[in-house]
């Protein structure tokens, strides 16, 4: 049971646990000591009122019993006086009586004295006024000789009376003396002693307030102003901790008294029953623990023997400020956990190992380094040595065909120089009956304890094993590297001299971690297929060698990004009339999709650029293409792998009018370099990126270009190397632009060289073109009117101007395509009529009229007339096309300079209709 501490206060040593009390505790409710303070006074109250109402019951009930002695003395007194019958037979009885009654009345304190006959006439009174009358009351006893006291209601009130016969000489009853007190004179006399019983009453409950109040005060100092249910809560704690909580509880004095001791603590220290109340030094305990008990130190988890017991010892101040001076202990077995701890730190050093190698593992999508991660990461934490083994399939990021026994060594490591095993690329054939074959077969791990107890391991290589067991390698265990249900290897892990053997415990630890380090391996190696797919893919569909063409002087660079190949690319179009397309696109992402996806670009960009569509065209085309494809691929299951977010900047040079006309869609602007150096940015009308048009035209912008400056087009991946804002990157890529003129192949290496310091984390497309002019010498033109007399002027015009550039041999064929567009150009077509011959690598004729309207080839019938001319153009031409142009349009044909086509000048026009009648 829990005792009080005589001193003031008491003590926290016995104090069950639960919360201090404090004002809060004394807020919340009635504390058990104001309770207890409560009862006594309203007990104290209550008998001081039941003692001061039995006071005036006693008092009344003696104040009536002396009334009755009264009256009955003073009624006896006075009916046996001498002389009474004698008066009462004289002639005025009342005169003589009524001075005697008055005398005894007042000598007796009573209200009346009353003498009346027989017949009730009243003799004498106190009130004179009732003399003479008749008295009605109960006076028959007495009539009768026999006196009686009785309470009765009279002429005075209710009244206490006493009634005497008088008798005379012969005994006969002649009168009745009465002798009343009325209660009223009573009670007043009880009344006048009323205030001394308050008076004492008061005085008696106030002393006994005090008393309780001194004696609620005390308790409330010993039980810290608690309320009843926290004291039991408290109790029931406390009764807890002795007996139920299965750790060891004490609580010591600061001189090294045992206070209290609960069931646990004897059980773990073997206290004696009267252990409480002693000091720690003669309960027999081990030295230090009585030491730390007695002492006034604190303690953490200090481990003490007891027996054969090992136990853990906590040690604290029973209150934050030590003001008490008690102390509290707290005792565990922890033999057991002993036990368990090499266990737990064995398990917590392979969770911080499996940790780790999850950390390393992995940590780029290279096959062979992960195998070397892998084996890094086991040595030397969990094994001496490690070597990894894979298929040759795997290596080359194919999937293997199946669990096969032949492997490469790919990865060692904790090998010494003149170590015994494998060399790392050493093709390894397993033979059956070693662990690495059973292990490939039943894609299980095995573990080999004792490598000189076991045979098995040794038909792989007896010389080469007894070199390992001489090496000091004792035990093995091998795992496979399984993902995906697919055996990729193996990983061997070795340990020697004096490290452990390898046991069942391990196999969890070496298949968690070969499990982890064979998916990183087959994701480096579907990385690897992809990655080299991609790139096989990308170099198909960049150009391998830009197209042979005298207007531009075109010097390219392409980098890929570091995480693979992406979606940049570029490219250099040739165009009817000595003008050329620079190209320059980037695809959001990498991979192989960004690669496909640039590849249907480029391949659309081509095919618009073959319709001779104007730079904003061709974009608006490509736009509306891109939109297409993307709401088709957005309603299938790949459904986030769409092409919006492709930029491209598309500009024509002409290199006759020394002009460019240039549109971007989200792409970065153009820098024209000039032949002093300075360094331009075109910026076209700001475009969304290809896919976002939503319908919006594209702008152009047409310019000047001096002959000898360069273009110079790239993707952002140039600009984001650098780190920097865009701007920035613009600056200083003019910066390196700027100077003296230079060759692009020199333009490209300053640029690359300056705004590169590592490699890029996004592919770079970079070209630059410096300009040249097609000579004066080399265009013919020629304006024709609106009659077909004037073709024969501009057929004879043409042969002079190719007898001048000695092209006499192309001089039939280009008449005769001249003769049909030109007459198309009168009969069907609007003036203006322009012919323009130009010389580059080819012959081009251009015919230009005012309308849009063009001619298409078609079969003739035996009856048409027409219908037969653009045949013999397309004979003689080795291309031909239209482009249109604001004024109208350009019918253009190309022939070849090397004459291949000459037989074609043998024949006739007949001879050429009759090839035609013969399809």
């Amino acid at each position: 049971m829990m005792t009080m501490d005589p001193r003031p206060g008491g003590s926290d040593a016995h104090r069950p646990a639960g919360p201090r009390a404090g004002p809060g505790a004394r807020r919340i409710g009635r504390s058990f000591a104001r309770e207890i303070f409560l009862l006594q006074l309203v007990m104290v109250v209550l008998l001081v009122v039941g003692a001061v109402a039995a006071l005036v019951v006693q008092q009344q009930r003696s104040t009536t019993t002396d009334a009755r002695h009264r009256t009955l003395a003073a009624a006896e007194s006075f009916a046996h006086a001498p002389g009474l019958v004698a008066a009462l037979d004289g002639p005025d009885p009342t005169t003589t009586l009524q001075p005697l009654a008055e005398e005894v009345r007042t000598a007796a304190g009573i209200d009346a004295l009353i003498v009346y006959r027989l017949d009730g006439t009243v003799l004498t009174h106190s009130d004179t006024s009732q003399i003479g009358k008749h008295l009605i009351g109960p006076y028959a006893e007495a009539a009768e000789g026999k006196a009686f006291t009785r309470t009765f209601n009279g002429a005075l009130g209710r009244s206490v009376v006493s009634a005497v016969p008088v008798e005379d000489a012969t005994g006969a009853v002649v009168a009745i003396v009465a002798a009343p007190v009325t209660l009223e004179s009573i009670h007043k006399s009880v009344h006048h002693e009323l205030p001394v019983f308050l008076v004492g009453a008061v005085a008696a409950s106030a002393l006994a307030a005090g008393c309780a109040a001194l004696v609620s005060r005390r308790l409330r100092r010993q039980t810290r102003g608690l309320g009843p249910a926290t004291m039991t809560r408290m109790y029931e704690h406390h009764d807890a901790v002795l007996h139920a909580v299965r750790e060891g509880v004490l609580i010591t004095d600061d001189t090294g008294r045992l206070l209290l001791a609960n069931d646990e603590a004897r059980r773990l220290l073997d206290l004696p029953a009267d252990a409480e109340g002693q000091h720690v030094d003669t309960l027999g305990l081990a030295p230090g623990t009585a030491a730390l008990l007695a002492s006034k130190r604190t303690a953490d988890d200090e481990v003490h023997r007891s027996g054969d017991r090992l136990l853990s010892l906590n040690k604290r101040p029973t209150s934050p400020t030590g003001e008490h001076g008690t102390s509290v202990v707290t005792l565990r077995d922890t033999t057991e956990l002993r036990a368990l701890a090499g266990r737990a730190e064995l398990a917590r050093s392979r969770l911080r190992l499996l940790y780790d190698a999850g950390m390393r593992i992995g940590s780029t999508l290279n096959v062979v380094r992960t195998a070397e991660e892998l084996a890094q990461a086991a040595v030397p934490g969990f094994a001496d040595i490690a070597t990894v083994e894979l298929q040759d399939p795997v290596l080359h990021g194919d999937a293997p065909a199946g669990a096969s026994t032949v492997l490469r060594r790919s990865a060692v490591a904790g090998l010494a120089q003149d170590h015994p095993l494998y060399p790392v690329g050493k093709l390894i054939d397993f033979v059956p009956g070693t662990p690495m074959a059973a292990s490939v077969r039943e894609g299980r791990a095995v573990v080999e304890a004792d490598l000189a107890a076991s045979t098995g391991w040794r038909s792989q290589d007896l010389e080469r094993a007894q070199q390992i067991l001489d090496h000091g390698i004792h035990s093995l265990l091998v795992a496979p590297l399984q993902a995906r249900g697919v055996t990729l290897g193996l990983v061997n892990f070795w340990r020697a001299h004096t490290s452990p053997p390898f046991d069942e415990e391990d196999l969890a630890f070496a298949k968690e971690v070969g499990g982890r380090a064979a998916v990183c391996i087959d994701n480096a190696r579907r990385y690897s297929r992809e990655h080299a797919m991609a790139e096989t893919l990308q170099r198909s569909l960049l150009p391998r060698e830009l197209p042979a063409q005298e207007a531009l002087d075109v010097a390219h660079r392409y980098l890929p990004a570091q995480a693979g190949v992406g979606g940049d690319w570029f490219d250099v179009v040739p165009l009817p009339g000595a003008r050329i397309a620079l190209v320059v696109g980037d695809v959001v992402g990498h991979g192989l999709h960004a690669a496909v996806t640039m590849g249907r670009l480029r391949i659309a960009v081509h095919n618009f650029s073959a319709l001779d569509l104007p730079p904003d065209e061709l974009l608006g085309h490509l736009d509306d293409l891109v939109a297409r494809i993307d709401d088709q691929e957005g309603e299938g299951p790949d459904s986030a792998q769409v092409m919006t977010g492709a930029t491209c900047f598309y500009a024509i040079y002409d290199s006759v009018a020394g002009r460019v006309a240039a549109a971007s869609a989200g792409h970065l602007p153009m820098a024209l370099v000039g032949p002093d150096g300075t360094v331009t940015f075109v910026r076209p009308p700001v475009s969304p990126p290809l896919g976002l048009g939503d319908g919006l035209p594209v702008e152009a912008v047409e310019f000047a270009v001096p002959e000898g400056s360069r273009l110079v087009l790239c993707t952002d991946g140039l600009l984001k190397a650098r780190d920097r804002d865009v701007d920035l990157a613009l600056d200083a890529l003019a910066q390196v632009l700027a100077g003296p003129a230079r060759a692009p192949e020199e333009d490209c290496e300053r640029v690359i060289g300056s705004m590169l310091r590592t490699r890029p984390t996004d592919d770079i497309a970079l070209l630059v073109a410096r300009t040249r002019l097609l000579a004066r010498d080399r265009v013919a033109e020629w304006d024709v009117t609106s009659d077909p007399a004037a073709v024969g002027p501009v057929r004879r015009d043409c042969a002079r101007q190719l007898a001048d550039w000695g092209l006499e041999r192309l001089s039939f064929g280009t008449e005769l395509i001249l003769s049909e567009l030109i007459t198309n150009a009168v009969r069907y077509g609007r003036e203006p009529v322009h012919v323009r011959l130009l010389l580059t690598d080819t012959l081009v004729c251009e015919v230009s009229d005012g309308s849009s309207t063009a001619p298409h080839i078609r079969r003739a019938a035996d009856t048409d007339e027409g219908g037969r001319g653009l045949f013999l153009v397309a004979r003689y031409a080795e291309r031909w096309g239209t482009r249109y142009s604001a004024r109208g349009k350009t019918i253009w044909t190309s022939q070849s300079l090397t004459g291949e086509d000459a037989s074609a000048d043998e024949l006739s026009e007949d001879d050429l209709l009759g090839q035609w009648d013969d399809l």
